[in-house]
């Protein structure tokens, strides 16, 4: 290889070139890129080549030479770049008619987006739906663009939220993504790599007004950009990379490059880079693959790129680029040279050895964060206004309409100011809504001065005939004559508390995965990072509708995944909304028959004026420890419903005279709240407990409870009086009426629970199924993959996030659905009597199931695969949490697997390379590096020992006691931040590695002795046993306003760790089936009572309303009788959806009993 600073010699000696004549490959291009390393890698083995000589051509006789003057070649390889004059590059082609490499004509289309998009289109190569807006004088209809709130009308095409915005020519890499309001707004602003960054969140969510660009459809990646690189059309490297649009930092390894893997193509993927070559007529080509729903899409075409950093593709990419130069060209030459014919490489197949067991699948369902209190106003509605949104908005398909989109709640809030101002005027009985409510409607719809989708949202039932039964909050609404019930719900936002909580419980949940090794090394949770950037985490995150739990889904992935940055780009690319089939949203308002009865009773019970005595067995059927705690506490529910309605009346008092004090009137609270919405909270809490009749109204006890729960915690440097007091008696209350609510029998906790969640249900049950299942599924390549110990590992992790309801019936269902028998198996008696104990499933509880495979089993053995079940409740209720229930720790050792790991030495006994028991006391630091991370065997990291059958032997567990914390420590609320949350992730443990042995003997006697326990009673008599390090900590916020007492969240603790696949696969396949059995007997029943009582009655409707018609304005009917408009009341038969997004089945329908 050598450079020419001169025209090419032709006056060389002849008998020389005839003898030994050389192909030359001259090298067209900027002296940056002729002089870059790949480029130089690739050509000094190009040279190796017998007949093969490289020259490069100067960059100053490029750019100051004719093309006359520049040397001679037999072949070029030329792109542009920056700089680079391609006019004469195209030039010296037709003079010198080389062998080009990458068509120097074409490179003109590749610099313009349009016409790469069009080039694209023809080849039928699957690209994201887009459109031109060309802002040229010349072409006026090419230039029509509509900006809505969501979304852009470009040349008639309308993109929603989130699209994407980039010029039309290649040399500009300020592409933007414009995210939708219910996600946060605003716009990622990506650019050219500068330093450590590559994109930028800014609020701006306008369109940009000058210049012409493409619109495409944003595709959902999961954070991760694949980059193609062709060498000819029969070779591919791929490469993934964190998406730039996700946080805009780049990932850079010890050298300073960024940090990416190499990737396996499928099939398809490989189709596509054979026709983006050929399409393109580039040899050398990179381009730009989206990853999304199953499908691979083409998003940009960069022209002649090569890879960094990979001796194995400069080897490839040069002996490529060796023979199809010689091929060409030898035989015009009369060079003797041969296709050289190699094996095809045989793919590396990774196994394990000895009893290692692999983790395949983590499946987690999590409630939100910390969050606002949520508060709720229903007010019957009639005005036309009213009736014309929901008919606007296509309410009488279904009969219900949830308003979110800002442009919807702002034309409530004008039809709640028209009415007030109407009202004003005249004071007439024309409008029969109650002023209070509406001026309500309008103070919360006015709220923040701005609408973001998030924090409020209007639902709209109609109703028939009026109003059936009045609310507490509804007593004197009228009735009579077709209505609509609006529900103004607000409130209920993650606070930056729930952010923190959510992101913690992200950083430790890496640490239940294997590995580590590399450039994250000494980082905690380096394997899950290392096999998700590696393409081997298949990785799904799901959530609800609600915002605060759509925020902690993001927040927890930025958590979990280690980004940076805003949490609405990673919302909008990470996380999958559930909220279209039922996955994880419920619909309170159509409650199973089961459970209206079942809120009828509890009514019932808590209304009476005596203490309990008989009530022990109505209400606490299943004997829950934590529920007969509760009802001592209690004694007469309504003498305590007094005492608690008084101490909200104090409440309120305080709250007034500090307005009045003009030192406190502006005292600035938690999360941005004043005084006077502190007191709007508390009033209307005071107000809605306590009916006119006298009586309580117990659905309130929740929302009493989250009030002063939310004030003793963020507020409480007010010193308000008698608090402490109101959250032991309103807490007292709450843990019998919240799980109670979801049944109090064991029959109708599984009835309700099965209702709930049963599409979530069927959905772990394919996630287990379908996890060796990988044939679809993005994999690294093994071959260009280094420092990757175990290139096959695939692990799949479904994380779904939720609210109270669905982690209620789902503990039921694994608790109340016959998994296993209490009374044989030891483990799982353990594991009840624990979980009857805990009072609470507060914010961010886990219910978490993990999958292992064991390869050396027969793929048709129980033993192949290995089950285990855990959980959490969540977040600490109060610093001094006194009785909270101890369980068994996480993973806990088998009598078995103990006695197999006497003789396993360096692999599972990590006695060796702990620090000795007194180091437990001692402050951990982030910056600490795990001496198993370098000390134990290669790849042991990543691979499990096997756990056995057997339940018994001891426990332990891995956490030190706050009380030996230092003082230091819990001054300052600083320290590892992970301690707490999971058993071994302090240490820098990998805590899946199973049957931990204990870190010292006398440790192991200190913790194990108490546990050996062998009743419910014994288990809440026994001293709690503490496992945090920093109990009630000041965590940084991370620019999140405020500063607020964040509390611990419990370790997981393992419900079960010896199940096999078959056995849950059974258990959750009789779950759904025997739902389906009801669904069944109810259709029928249904069906009977269409056929006798229904069609008869059809018409009586329409004489009611023609009946009320004299009473109040005529609202606009609905144009035709919907399938919901029945005569019967709303409770006599009630819906709760499709059971499952692919199920055929019918709806799940329940009637009430005769």
């Amino acid at each position: 290889m050598r450079n020419a600073s001169d025209p090419y010699d032709e006056e060389e000696d002849d008998d020389d070139v005839s003898s030994e004549r050389q192909i030359v490959v001259g090298i067209c291009s900027m002296m940056k890129k002729s002089n870059s390393k790949p480029m130089t890698q690739i050509m000094e083995r190009l040279c190796k080549f017998e007949y093969i000589t490289v020259v490069i051509f100067p960059e100053d006789v490029i750019l100051n030479e004719p093309v006359e003057k520049w040397p001679l070649c037999d072949c070029l390889i030329s792109f542009h770049s920056k700089g680079f004059p391609l006019d004469k590059a195209v030039s010296y082609a037709k003079l010198r008619n080389p062998l080009l490499i990458n068509d120097l004509n074409m490179q003109y289309f590749i610099r313009d987006r349009r016409e790469v998009y069009r080039i694209l289109k023809e080849e039928g190569i699957d690209l994201p739906r887009y459109a031109v807006l060309n802002r040229d004088p010349d072409r006026p209809k090419e230039c029509n663009l509509v900006e809505g709130e969501d979304h852009v009308e470009v040349n008639g095409e309308v993109f929603q939220k989130p699209f994407v915005e980039k010029p039309v020519s290649a040399e500009d890499h300020n592409v933007y993504i414009y995210y939708p309001t219910p996600a946060g707004g605003g716009s990622q602003r990506l650019f050219r790599k500068i330093g450590s960054r590559s994109s930028v969140y800014s609020p701006e969510s306008a369109v940009r007004k000058t210049g012409s660009y493409i619109y495409e459809e944003f595709m959902p990646t999961d954070g991760t950009d694949v980059k193609v690189y062709t060498v000819g059309p029969d070779y591919a490297h791929a490469e993934a990379r964190k998406s730039p649009a996700l946080d805009g930092k780049v990932e850079r390894d010890s050298e300073g490059k960024e940090i990416r893997y190499p990737v396996m193509l499928t099939a398809m993927e490989k189709l596509v880079a054979r026709k983006v070559c050929l399409a393109f007529k580039q040899t050398v080509c990179g381009f730009d693959l989206l990853r999304a729903n199953g499908h691979s899409f083409v998003c940009d075409v960069n022209g002649f790129s090569f890879v960094k950093n990979s001796m194995k593709y400069y080897d490839d990419c040069a002996k490529v680029l060796g023979n199809m130069v010689m091929r060409e060209l030898a035989p015009q030459l009369h060079i003797p040279w041969s296709i050289p014919m190699e094996a095809e490489d045989i793919p590396i197949v990774p196994t394990t050895s000895g009893t290692m067991m692999e983790l395949r699948c983590v499946i987690a369902v999590i409630r939100h964060g910390d969050r606002t209190p949520k508060q709720k106003m229903k007010m019957e509605v009639r005005n036309a206004l009213f009736f014309e949104l929901f008919d606007k908005y296509g309410g009488y398909k279904t009969g219900k309409l949830k308003l979110k989109k800002p442009k919807q709640l702002q034309e409530v809030l004008d039809i709640a100011r028209q009415l007030l101002a109407e009202l004003g005027q005249h004071n007439d009985c024309e409008i029969e809504e109650k002023k209070s409510k509406l001026e309500q409607l309008k103070t919360v719809l006015e709220m923040y001065g701005h609408f973001s989708g998030i924090n409020r949202k209007v639902q709209l039932t109609y109703l028939p005939n009026g109003q059936l039964k009045a609310s507490s909050e509804e007593e004197d609404s009228l009735t009579g004559g077709p209505s609509l019930l609006l529900v103004l719900k607000w409130g209920g936002e993650l606070t930056p508390a729930g952010r923190v909580q959510a992101e913690e419980l992200g950083r430790a949940f890496r640490c239940m995965y294997p590995g580590g090794q590399g450039d994250y090394a000494g980082f905690p949770g380096c394997g899950l990072l290392r096999l998700h950037s590696t393409y081997r985490h298949d990785l799904k995150i799901y959530a609800s509708d609600e915002g605060r739990v759509q925020m902690t889904a993001a927040a927890f992935a930025k958590g979990l995944l280690a980004l940076e940055g805003e949490l609405t780009p990673i919302l909008v690319q990470m996380v999958k909304s559930a909220n279209m089939n039922g996955l994880l949203d419920s619909d309170s308002d159509s409650l199973t028959d089961c459970h209206q009865r079942v809120k009828a009773r509890l009514h019932d019970v808590m209304q009476k004026d005596q203490d309990f005595s008989e009530d022990y067995q109505k209400l606490a059927p299943t004997g829950s420890p934590s529920l007969i705690n509760s009802m001592k506490t209690i004694q007469n529910p309504v003498r305590t419903c007094d005492k608690v309605h008084a101490l909200i009346q104090s409440l309120t008092r305080q709250i007034r005279s500090r307005l009045e004090d003009p030192k406190s009137a502006n005292l600035q609270l938690y999360h941005s709240e004043t005084l006077e919405l502190m007191l709007q909270r508390w009033s209307k809490l005071e107000r809605d407990f306590r009916m006119k009749s006298g009586r309580y109204d117990i659905s309130k006890i929740p929302d009493i409870y989250d009030c002063v729960k939310y004030d003793t915690q963020h507020n409480g440097s007010l010193a308000l009086e008698d608090t402490l007091e109101l959250f032991r008696l309103s807490r007292a209350l709450a843990d019998i009426i919240i799980p109670q609510e979801y049944g109090i029998s064991k029959l109708e906790k599984l009835d309700i629970a099965s209702a709930y969640c049963l599409p979530l249900v069927r959905k772990i049950q394919l996630d287990l199924q379908r996890t060796h299942e990988d044939e679809a599924v993005n994999k690294l390549h093994p071959l260009y993959s280094r420092g990757v110990m175990s290139p096959g590992r695939h692990v799949r992790t479904r994380l779904y996030f939720t609210s109270e309801s669905h982690v209620h019936s789902l503990l039921s269902i694994f608790r109340y659905g016959g998994l296993l028998d209490e009374g044989k198996d030891e483990q799982w008696k353990q594991a009840m009597d624990y979980l009857s104990a805990v009072t609470e499933l507060n914010y961010m509880t886990q219910i978490v199931i993990m999958l292992y495979e064991d390869n050396n089993k027969d793929p048709s053995s129980e033993e192949r695969f290995h089950v285990e079940l855990h959980f959490s409740p969540g977040v600490k209720v109060s610093p001094n949490e006194e009785n909270a229930p101890a369980g068994f720790g996480f993973r806990p050792a088998s009598a078995k697997s103990q006695e197999k790991q006497e003789d396993l030495g360096s692999l599972e006994d990590l006695t060796e390379d702990q620090p000795t028991c007194h180091t437990l006391s001692d402050p951990l630091s982030i910056h600490r590096k795990s001496p198993l991370l370098g000390n134990r065997k290669a790849g042991s990291m990543e691979v499990l020992s096997e756990c056995s059958t057997s339940s018994r032997g001891a426990i332990y567990r891995l956490f030190p006691s706050c009380s030996r914390q230092s003082p230091e420590v819990k001054s300052s609320g600083l320290g590892f931040p992970y301690t707490g949350l999971f058993s071994a992730s302090s240490r820098g443990v990998s805590s899946s590695a199973p049957n931990l042995r204990e870190l010292a003997p006398s440790q192991r006697k200190k913790v194990t002795s108490p546990r050996r326990r062998t009743s419910g009673h014994e288990l809440l008599s026994m001293p709690a046993v503490k496992r945090f390090s920093v109990s009630y900590a000041r965590h940084p916020t991370n620019g999140f306003e405020g500063c607020s007492m964040v509390p611990s969240i419990y370790p997981l603790e393992t419900l079960h760790n010896s199940l096999s696949l078959k056995q849950v696969d059974e258990f959750l396949n009789k779950v759904c089936e025997s739902r389906s059995e009801t669904l069944t007997k109810t259709l029928k029943c249904l069906s009977a009572m269409f056929d006798s009582q229904f069609q008869p009655s059809m018409q009586q409707p329409e004489s009611l309303e023609r009946a009320s018609s004299s009473v109040a304005p005529s609202p606009p009917q609905p144009p035709a009788r919907p399938v919901w408009y029945l005569s019967n009341p709303p409770s006599a038969a009630s819906t709760s959806g499709p059971s499952s997004p692919s199920s055929a089945e019918p709806p799940a329908l329940s009637i009430s009993s005769e």
